[in-house]
C-alpha cells in the first residue's frame, strides 16, 4: 500500500489516468490525495470531477477554483472565457457533485505522518492546531444553511493579516485566501495577492509563504499545490506538487512513503496564460 499527493488537476484527466498507470496506482490497495483545483481550464472538468469522486477514500481539499465552481453555481461568480464548467453545471448529477465538493476539506492534516495536504499554504501566524480550527470554521460555514452567502463574501484581497477579532465575512474571507490562494507574504506575514509569478520575480519585501521568519508550521510536512512556477519541488519540509499540466508541463504525484516525486508529460495549452492562474 501507498499513499500518493497529486498535484493539481484542473480537468486534465488524461494526464491523471497516465500517471496512474505509471506509478501502479491499484484503487482500494493504494490511497490517493489531492492538493486541489479539480477543476477548471482543462478539457476534461466534469469527468474528472466524477472520476475522483468515484475512487475509493480519496482525500481531497478544496482549492480557489473548486470554490470558483461554487461560486458560479450560486450566481455569485461569473465564468471567465476560459473557464471550462458549463458541463458540470449542466449535468443530470450536478447536484451530487456540488454537494460532494461542498463535503470536502479545506485543510487536511495525518497526525501520524505530520504531514498536512492544502491548496495554496498556510498562514505563517498559524501553528497546525490553529489551522485546523481556522479551516474547519470555513468548511462548517459552506456546509451550513447559508453556503451562496458565505461564498458570495469569500472575494478581495483584504483583510490582509490574521487577527483573533476578525468576525464575519472578514475572516472566511482571510482564511479563504490564506488555504487557497496565497503565494507571497510580506516579512510580518501579510498575504500579498498580486505577485503570482516565479522565485525572484515578486517585489522588494516579498517572500514566499513558506519562508516566512517564524512560521508557525515549520515542524510539519506539507504538501501543496497552486503555484505553477514552483514546478514539483521540496523546500524542506514544504512540497510543491503543482508542475503546470495544465500549462504543458507535467502531473507530478509524491509519495508519502520515501518522499518520491514521480511525473508525467502533459499535452498542454499555451504557457503564456500561466499568469492567469
Amino acid at each position: 500500500m501507498a499513499t500518493y499527493v497529486i498535484g493539481d488537476l484542473q480537468g486534465c484527466l488524461a494526464a491523471l489516468t497516465r500517471l496512474l498507470d505509471h506509478i501502479g496506482y491499484q484503487d482500494g490497495r493504494d490511497r490517493l490525495w489531492f492538493t486541489g483545483d479539480l477543476v477548471n481550464r482543462g478539457p476534461e472538468s466534469l469527468a474528472t470531477l466524477r472520476f475522483v469522486r468515484g475512487l475509493t477514500d480519496p482525500v481531497v481539499v478544496l482549492g480557489n477554483h473548486d470554490l470558483h465552481l461554487l461560486g458560479v453555481a450560486c450566481g455569485h461568480r461569473r465564468i471567465a472565457p476560459d473557464d471550462t464548467l458549463e458541463a458540470i453545471l449542466q449535468a443530470d448529477d450536478r447536484e451530487e457533485l456540488l454537494n460532494w465538493l461542498t463535503e470536502q476539506p479545506l485543510l487536511y492534516y495525518d497526525r501520524e505522518r505530520r504531514t498536512a495536504l492544502v491548496h495554496a499554504g498556510i498562514p505563517p501566524q498559524w501553528d497546525i492546531e490553529q489551522a485546523l480550527v481556522h479551516a474547519g470554521e470555513l468548511e462548517a460555514a459552506l456546509r451550513g444553511p447559508e453556503p451562496c452567502q458565505v461564498l458570495a463574501g469569500l472575494y478581495g484581497a483584504k483583510p490582509d493579516l490574521w487577527d483573533e477579532g476578525l468576525t464575519g465575512a472578514d475572516r472566511l474571507r482571510f482564511i479563504a485566501n490564506g488555504l487557497t490562494r496565497m503565494r507571497y507574504c510580506h516579512a510580518d506575514g501579510r498575504l500579498d495577492m498580486r505577485n503570482k509569478g516565479p522565485l525572484g520575480s515578486q517585489e522588494g519585501g516579498l517572500v514566499p509563504w513558506f519562508e516566512v521568519a517564524g512560521r508557525r508550521t515549520r515542524d510539519v510536512r506539507i504538501a501543496f499545490g497552486h503555484w505553477s512556477s514552483l514546478g514539483s519541488h521540496a523546500f524542506g519540509q514544504v512540497v510543491c506538487l503543482d508542475s503546470g499540466c495544465l500549462w504543458g508541463g507535467s502531473l507530478s504525484a509524491l509519495r508519502l512513503e520515501d518522499n518520491q516525486i514521480l511525473s508525467v508529460p502533459c499535452a498542454g495549452a499555451d504557457m503564456a496564460r500561466q499568469a492567469r492562474i
